[in-house]
């Protein structure tokens, strides 16, 4: 029988619970025995209820002491603290979780990065942890100081039920071990044959299309995340999940929405569980140590893993059989094929069986290809509909460069320069991972922007959170449009001015060591995809009245400054950003003149 979180996280901590009591009672019994002291029952059961406090603010008082003592020692300075009422850490820790289920990503932050500077200190419970939206902080946790920084015990524990000891929870050698076997799958020659893109982008636009004729709305979020579900479970795992069969979702106001065959796709029971786990992990983060208290009787993810193990099981088995009937041909017949056929999911499993690594490898891998790319495309396509020159130009480029009707090429995208510019503006306003965090192994200083100010003092085993999605938005490092949707910042002097002297405000893929391996394969797919569109659809609208109402923004933040009071849909984040509700729009279907080539001939 497995002990519930809580009761084990509560056996965990009760040492140092019981210990200081026991010390008391047994220092009082002694002292009456030795010196013939007479302790009143009174006395005793005081001071063993008030052993733990006391001693709590002893050791809080040294550990402050001595943080300031070895600040002050490597001429540092600390890091300001944020001030919240009595008592700090509760207060804090439910503002976190407020935002997290109610609010605008990264709300509280900004009120706090208003305050305190871009860096700055929250008290949760049982946990001091650093906030850091400056650039160079973020770089010296990804790149320069690298080795000071891992994902640490606490987050480990916190991921471990959903994503175990894949490539996103670990550090180390295993992390090296993952690190090592995905690299060679994402090389130029593998990501850029685009024939598994083609398949499943025409299967996609075709099903689009179809609904859009019948009169209903599609919801776009939903319709990428099957097409890079598909893509991505061929390209790396050899095994198409074809979740574009299950058909795409009705709105809400249809008689036809949610019916028992399309609920219970496996694809859908799949990603149903795989959304609800990314959640409750994202609550776990904002709970930080104390999450198992949360969850006391019941590990409130392990259900929901336990659903994608069994949609992953029968991908994994198919590649440890053809691992098994491999082994009976010849070594001259399997060489002719191993370099072009074997996959990424052949190649783990030619160098472990272990079941547990490789369910906990694929479910990482699905988190990076599904939703990363998914993430961006729904975004990408928010921006089109908001935006209609900017659809209008980007499609026009589209049509001198490829044509259309066409399939693009690995060169016709390297030269279509706005629509990498569009797909970057969109991971720069809505980055598809907005926080992250590392936990330093030892002591550091991180240097200060402050004219005349000492570095800042980093303490060891302290989690230090960045976000991105607020540092993409800084006035003082983007310009006074910052806030504003606009591709030609990548393309124009802006980007001389802000980006190519200080690169590290713009970390849509992480960076450093450990910078995300696909990061072209995305721009690919994500190009791929959005060539088809345009071939295919020259118009773009939200469909608001198909958007569930629970999910639609507050009417309260029409009135608030920013994308905030802009934004007509409700952008969530879990593990990844995403629009509550799905996004529904509607597509206006190209006419053959439209798709033909633009003559640019005078």
């Amino acid at each position: 029988m497995e002990v519930p979180p809580g009761i084990l996280y509560l056996s965990q901590i009760s040492p140092a619970i019981i210990l200081p009591s026991v010390a008391a009672y047994g220092f009082l019994n002694l002292s009456s025995r030795w010196f013939n002291l007479q302790v009143p029952n009174w006395f005793l059961v005081l001071a063993m209820l008030t052993a733990k406090p006391i001693l709590w603010l002893i050791s809080t008082n040294y550990r402050d002491w001595k943080t300031k003592w070895d600040a002050r020692s490597q001429g540092a300075s600390l890091i300001p603290v944020v001030k919240v009422r009595w008592p700090q850490a509760w207060f804090t820790t439910k503002a976190l979780v407020h935002n997290f289920r109610y609010g605008y990503p990264g709300d509280r932050f900004f009120e706090w990065q208003e305050a305190y500077g871009n860096t700055f200190c929250l008290n949760l419970l049982l946990e001091n942890r650093i906030f850091t939206f400056e650039p160079d902080h973020i770089k010296a946790i990804l790149a320069t100081q690298f080795d000071n920084f891992e994902k640490g015990p606490v987050s480990f524990s916190q991921f471990h039920s959903l994503l175990g000891t894949g490539v996103f929870n670990s550090d180390g050698e295993m992390w090296k071990f993952h690190r090592t076997m995905t690299r060679p799958f994402f090389s130029k020659e593998r990501i850029s044959h685009f024939d598994v893109f083609d398949r499943h982008a025409d299967d996609a636009i075709s099903q689009a299309k179809t609904r859009l004729a019948d009169g209903y709305p599609i919801d776009f979020q939903d319709l990428v995340a099957r097409f890079t579900l598909d893509s991505a479970t061929e390209f790396l795992f050899g095994n198409d999940v074809q979740s574009l069969s299950a058909g795409l979702p009705y709105p809400y106001t249809s008689s036809l929405s949610n019916s028992t065959a399309f609920v219970n796709h496996p694809s859908n029971v799949f990603v149903t569980a795989f959304l609800a786990g990314q959640d409750q992990v994202s609550l776990r983060a904002r709970y930080g140590p104390s999450w198992p208290l949360m969850e006391f009787w019941k590990d409130k993810i392990k259900p929901h893993r336990a659903v994608i193990d069994k949609f992953i099981d029968p991908i994994l088995n198919k590649a440890l059989e053809k691992k098994k009937s491999n082994t009976t041909v010849t070594s001259k017949d399997s060489k002719t094929t191993e370099s072009e056929a074997e996959t990424l999911l052949d190649h783990l499993v030619n160098h472990t069986e272990d079941n547990r690594i490789l369910k906990d490898e694929l479910t990482n891998l699905l988190v990076a290809a599904r939703d990363t790319t998914a993430s961006t495309l729904t975004f990408a396509l928010y921006m089109l509909s908001e935006n209609p020159e900017i659809a209008k130009r980007l499609r026009q480029e589209v049509l001198e460069k490829v044509g259309g009707h066409r399939r693009p090429s690995y060169d016709d995208m390297r030269e279509m320069k706005y629509l990498r510019a569009f797909i970057n503006e969109t991971l720069r306003l809505y980055p598809p991972v907005p926080f992250d965090g590392r936990t330093s192994k030892k002591s550091t200083v991180w240097t200060s922007k402050a004219p005349g100010s000492k570095p800042l003092y980093v303490p060891a085993q302290t989690k230090c959170s960045y976000g991105v999605f607020l540092m993409h938005r800084r006035t003082d490092l983007w310009g006074p449009d910052a806030l504003k949707f606009d591709p030609d910042r990548f393309l124009d002097e802006r980007l001389h001015k802000y980006l190519t002297p200080n690169p590290y405000i713009f970390v849509p893929f992480n960076a450093g060591p450990r910078i995300c391996l696909g990061q072209q394969f995305a721009y690919h797919e994500s190009s791929f995809f959005l060539v088809r569109l345009l071939q295919s659809f020259s118009a773009f609208s939200l469909a608001t009245d198909a958007q569930p109402p629970s999910t639609r923004p507050p009417a309260t933040w029409s009135s608030c400054a920013g994308t905030k009071g802009r934004d007509k849909v409700w952008p969530g984040t879990h593990l990844t950003m995403y629009v509550k509700g799905g996004l529904w729009v509607r597509m206006e279907e190209a006419t053959v003149v439209d798709s033909d080539p633009i003559d640019t001939t005078i």
